[in-house]
């Protein structure tokens, strides 16, 4: 008797239908590598805030399908080294649930985990960032620089300094300064701006700041020096309002200063004050609480006490709802991809399908509650990216108001740079690309 019920007990372990896997059967995992403290934790906080409140509104609708959504978060510090150790940590899954993406928020442990996410067949989600080549699906099947990579994000300034300017071709003999973060985030976009400036035939000068950016007044006052017509602002986390107090004490209109995808939110603004008014940066998504979506993350989550954000105040900020399109675009993805597999957890070579494959139209968005809220997106094998637009927002010292329509970068520029950077890596780690015109 004791040898019948041993062998039933082992072979519902083995179907993992007892212990841990019992409960996990229907759920899908997202292993999140968060950061909620040090320099850049305003980020963290927001955006993951963001996330894990958009995961909880969706399971208090009945989740993706049925599935319900599960997390974890390992605190990373925005630190490299214990980025990977998360990953390696938390890759597996939790009880069961398949791992569908992991969502580092942070270039450096994007590129630390690359190889290592595409051995493992989990996709990795670098919006509004990442290697900028990963938008070439057919060497980096599972890196997804959703909406915006870095070179877009430059090109897509200098398009709207050429607006502001009369057209590119007054970009002649402008001076523009790219006041970067010493990183390699920071420093990634400095060949393409190199690029631009002889296409268009303005000085440019590269100026970096070192991490994490608290100090300043010799950048700045060489700034002075030059006068440029433009400064972009390729900052992150203290050293954007750390910039923009300096800007102002030497004498540098703030309202020529564009801040870049990670320097655009209240946390960037608010914290420097008066010398913040006029302030202009790019953003991919609006802030505001107006969207329903939020409004129904509000009442099914925040209002009930769920909310993640330990300063309510912050909900519908930028870094939040940024974290709500992220949310937006990975459930859509397992959604999408529940549509070819069945509608169960998914694993993480599934998910990718989905990602690969999404396609969020007006109507789409509409249905989601998200439409003015997410760009619309339209990701394939070749292209991971999807998006490549952005609009300009200024600070009026309370808030931001967007100030542009949708400036898109110059994709037909990029693409062929995108496509010998990936093919060159390809080469390096003897990869074999993908025929995209072969993948359904």
């Amino acid at each position: 008797m004791k040898q019948t019920t041993f062998r039933r007990l082992a072979a519902l372990l083995a179907a993992g239908l007892l212990a841990s896997g019992a409960h996990a059967a229907n759920e899908q995992y997202f292993p999140l590598q968060s950061y909620r403290v040090g320099p850049y934790a305003a980020g963290g906080t927001g955006f993951f805030g963001g996330f894990i409140d958009y995961l909880q509104y969706i399971n208090a609708k009945g989740g993706v399908n049925g599935v319900k959504l599960t997390w974890s978060e390992c605190e990373t510090e925005y630190v490299v080294e214990k980025g990977v150790e998360c990953y390696e940590r938390l890759k597996k899954g939790l009880n069961g649930a398949p791992s569908a993406a992991t969502n580092p928020l942070s270039v450096g442990i994007a590129y630390a985990t690359l190889d290592r996410s595409t051995s493992d067949k989990l996709p990795l989600i670098t919006i509004n960032h990442g290697r900028t080549d990963s938008t070439d699906g057919s060497v980096f099947p599972y890196a997804f620089p959703l909406q915006l990579n870095p070179h877009s994000e430059v090109s897509a300034i200098v398009n709207y300094i050429g607006q502001k300017s009369g057209g590119l071709d007054k970009l002649k003999g402008k001076k523009i300064v790219t006041l970067y973060h010493g990183s390699p985030y920071g420093k990634e976009t400095n060949p393409i701006l190199e690029l631009l400036a002889k296409k268009y035939g303005f000085e440019l000068t590269l100026i970096e700041v070192p991490h994490p950016g608290n100090e300043q007044q010799s950048q700045w006052l060489n700034i002075r020096r030059s006068k440029p017509d433009w400064v972009i602002l390729r900052g992150w986390g203290v050293m954007n309002p750390v910039a923009l107090k300096t800007a102002k004490k030497t004498g540098f209109p703030v309202d020529h200063i564009i801040g870049n995808i990670w320097s655009n939110s209240e946390d960037d603004a608010a914290p420097a004050g008066d010398a913040a008014k006029g302030y202009i940066s790019i953003t991919t998504h609006p802030s505001g609480t107006q969207f329903p979506v939020l409004q129904d993350i509000k009442k099914t989550v925040v209002d009930a006490g769920k909310g993640n954000l330990a300063d309510p105040k912050r909900f519908g900020n930028v870094y939040y709802n940024l974290g709500v399109v992220n949310g937006i675009l990975n459930v859509e993805a397992v959604r999408l991809a529940q549509q070819k597999f069945g509608k169960k957890p998914l694993t993480g070579e599934q998910v990718r399908w989905g990602f690969e494959h999404l396609n969020l139209d007006d109507k789409r968005l509409k249905e989601l509650g998200a439409y003015g809220l997410v760009q619309p997106l339209k990701l394939s094998c070749a292209d991971h990216e999807g998006g490549g637009a952005v609009r300009f927002q200024q600070w009026d010292g309370t808030k931001w108001n967007v100030v542009s329509d949708w400036v898109q970068a110059d994709r037909k520029l990029l693409r062929p740079i995108i496509e010998e950077s990936s093919h060159k890596y390809a080469k390096e780690k003897g990869i074999t690309p993908r025929d995209c015109s072969k993948e359904s």
